[in-house]
């Protein structure tokens, strides 16, 4: 199981919410550029960047950021997934042409099907779709409102799209540190044939284990590095060591 970073954008600082909320941000840098290399330094294939701003206004709003961050990732072998406010073809092209590795649809994907399928087709191995849950339904609008689907249908529309990847967050859980849904993620890993990726409520490398253990092939974290509960190494270590023993 692959470990990636999570680093969040709002104001221009990196930072977490707790469930979403944005009055309930901790600011962990202000400087996000330095904490791509950081993380590219530890070990990570994979950097996930949200730009916040733009999922709550439906407009990207950490252009210039975003390319620094970018270009402090150029060489160092990390590949950078980038979203937040991807709703448009103009917005998707910026994105690649910054030099992410991928583009992540949420939003877009639930509103603007015809988009979301269209950007997979032209941009094979390159688009996430971002399956953002509250008990099974998805949410849209950063997290505000219910588009009265199921992950797993979402889940299937990607696939059947050509997603690369999805991304799979259970809202009430993301950066509350109260463990990831275990059941439902490994459950819809299995469900579609493209990669899920888990997110929210990781707080220990038991964590990591059972991700790993139960088949998930790659988790995104957050806070828990921010907190250092443990190291990006520390994670890479317990995926990689868990990844073929049974589930619990």
């Amino acid at each position: 199981m692959k470990i990636y970073p999570a680093i969040d954008l709002y104001g221009g600082k990196v930072v977490r919410l707790h469930r979403g909320e944005r009055e309930r941000a901790t600011v962990y840098s202000d400087d996000p550029a330095a904490v791509v290399r950081a993380f590219a330094e530890a070990g990570a294939e994979r950097i996930h960047v949200v730009d916040l701003d733009g999922a709550f206004s439906g407009r990207r709003a950490h252009g210039d950021v975003v390319e620094r961050m970018l270009a402090a990732a150029t060489g160092s072998g990390a590949v950078v997934q980038v979203g937040g406010g991807v709703r448009d073809r103009a917005a998707l092209d910026a994105v690649l042409a910054a030099g992410a590795g991928l583009a992540v649809l949420g939003t877009a994907a639930v509103k603007d099907p015809d988009f979301a399928a269209e950007a997979c087709a032209a941009h094979p191995g390159r688009i996430i779709i971002a399956v953002d849950a509250r008990d099974g339904i998805v949410a849209v609008e950063g997290w505000v409102e219910s588009a009265g689907i199921s992950a797993l249908d979402l889940a299937g529309r990607a696939a059947g799209w050509g997603a690369a990847g999805l991304l799979y967050t259970d809202v009430t859980r993301d950066g509350t540190q109260s463990g990831p849904d275990l059941a439902r993620t490994a459950a819809l890993a299995r469900a579609v044939r493209i990669p899920v990726m888990a997110s929210g409520g990781v707080s220990s490398l038991d964590d990591i284990r059972d991700l790993a253990r139960a088949g998930v092939p790659a988790v995104v974290v957050g806070r828990a590095l921010y907190e250092g509960n443990f190291t990006l190494p520390e994670a890479i270590t317990a995926a990689t060591d868990s990844a073929s023993q049974p589930a619990p």
